[in-house]
């Protein structure tokens, strides 16, 4: 038996079952559905779409490193402060019971990205995703360092030498470096990264901390600098699910086969319909360009991340022969075809509703939202008591958090019924932020101010040191 082995492409699979495409099992001893690695040398390529991608990096790269140095107030401007339970985001503090507010914001960027894919297609890969960001820097460093595209073949070809091994040590300790500082800068949202900061040059940073800075530098490291496509290819799921989002009328990246077909090369001075050849030189730059190593002219792929990079060097070797520009552009399935591509689809339309109402219903909560939370609990032990001198009692259990991040004293009053009064331990409720405080509160009142069996009142809580700062909550009054 041979120890041949096969790797198949799960993306890719024969459309025959004729014996002469089939593989006996008896010439096959192990098969590999994952590609054995082969490094990707992307060419520099410069471009429209290039300094879009450029300039989204550097943008979200700032917003990552440099926000949480601002502070709004006495507070880091954003700070997931998990010991005390406290989340400052642009000086707004929420709590555990506000975790709503991010179920919703998760709601958002998910319906978000279903909107962007359905327009243009993996817009969010190719310009904002974690992966792309990052990995675009570990290029740039490894650029400037071993050189370009052709350099840094013949240098991983050739033999190892000190000038190689220089070139390794300091490219590797660059990666690391930004990988260190990637994890340093992902714990200061968690711990104040000015102490961070002074805690790691004192050697006094806590195991937690030591942990996952370690890993998310590893973590940095690894995937931007070792596996690369390979994350994008084999560890990301929205690379298998997107296309179930595309439609035909969905911009995408395409190469004009009726323009460009057949490929050949030629001279710039020579008329490629003499040769009977299309617009396509058969560069290959396309190739060369692309993070993925794809050939963009083999139709849409799982392996596009809709960075453009073919675009612009298309474009540029359009240029250069005196060819129109968009051989590889964005298109649509049905403007390819040479039919009217339809941008009003009604699918847009439902996540754009969807989206403005959530967005809507949650910018309100939160511009409303109360520094202060009441719940209201009804006594189980019974309905009502009838107390020594006639009155009818009902008792509360009030449960009162304090979600502002200063002390507050609390006053509480009821209203809903004449003449009622009420009884409680304290009137003044002294509560630290983030404090839920548990008061047993009983009203009582005459039997003949009792309109009916079941009376519906409202109680109030309200701050001492701020009177703006109140909540009500309503409930039920029970009698004979």
């Amino acid at each position: 038996m041979t120890n041949k082995q096969v790797a198949i492409d799960p993306g890719k699979q024969s459309s025959t079952n004729s014996p002469a495409d089939a593989l006996s099992i008896d010439t096959v001893e192990g098969v590999e559905l994952y590609a054995k690695h082969q490094k990707i040398y992307p060419r520099k390529v410069s471009g429209l779409f290039a300094k879009l991608r450029v300039s989204a990096v550097l943008v979200l790269l700032s917003l990552y490193y440099f926000l949480p140095w601002f502070h709004w107030g006495q507070r880091q401007i954003v700070l997931f402060d998990l010991p005390e339970r406290q989340f400052h985001i642009f000086g707004m503090t929420f709590w555990p019971q506000d975790f709503f507010y991010l179920t919703a914001v998760l709601i958002i960027a998910a319906l978000s990205l279903f909107f962007f894919t359905a327009i243009a297609g993996r817009l969010w890969c190719g310009y904002a995703c974690p992966q792309t960001v990052w990995t675009e820097v570990f290029l740039w460093v490894e650029r400037k360092i071993e050189g370009d595209r052709g350099r840094q073949m013949k240098l991983d070809k050739g033999g190892m030498s000190v000038d190689k091994l220089k070139k390794k040590a300091l490219k590797h300790t660059l990666w690391i470096l930004f990988s260190f500082w990637t994890g340093v800068t992902f714990v200061g949202y968690f711990t104040p990264i000015r102490e961070l900061t002074f805690s790691l040059l004192s050697f006094s940073l806590g195991p937690w901390e030591l942990f996952w800075i370690a890993f998310f530098c590893l973590a940095t490291y690894a995937n931007a600098g070792w596996m690369r496509e390979q994350v994008c290819i084999y560890m990301c799921p929205y690379a298998r699910f997107q296309g179930a989002m595309f439609d035909k009328d969905t911009l995408v990246i395409s190469y004009d086969t009726a323009r460009g077909d057949p490929k050949g090369s030629r001279q710039k001075s020579e008329d490629p319909k003499e040769k009977g050849l299309g617009d396509c030189i058969n560069c290959q730059l396309c190739v060369q360009v692309c993070p993925t190593g794809i050939d963009i002219r083999d139709g849409l792929q799982y392996e596009c991340i809709g960075c453009a990079a073919c675009i612009d060097v298309c474009n540029g070797v359009m240029d250069k022969m005196d060819y129109n520009r968009d051989l590889i552009r964005y298109t649509t399935e049905h403007q390819l075809e040479g039919h009217v591509t339809n941008f009003l689809r009604p699918k847009l339309f439902i996540y754009m509703l969807v989206l403005i109402a959530i967005i809507t219903a949650m910018g309100l909560s939160m511009a409303n939202r109360s520094a202060v939370e009441l719940d209201v609990i009804r006594d189980r032990n019974g309905l009502y008591r009838e107390t020594s001198n006639g009155l009818i009692e009902n008792t509360y259990t009030l449960k009162v958090m304090n979600k502002d991040t200063q002390v507050h004293s609390f006053d509480v009053t009821a209203s809903g019924l004449p003449n009622m009064k009420l009884l409680t331990s304290s009137q003044a409720l002294p509560a630290e932020p983030g404090e839920v405080l548990d008061l047993v509160v009983s009203l009582q009142i005459k039997p003949v101010d009792l309109e009916r069996a079941s009376n519906k009142i409202e109680l109030t809580v309200t701050s001492q040191q701020d009177s703006d700062i109140a909540i009500s909550e309503e409930a039920r009054f029970l009698g004979p």
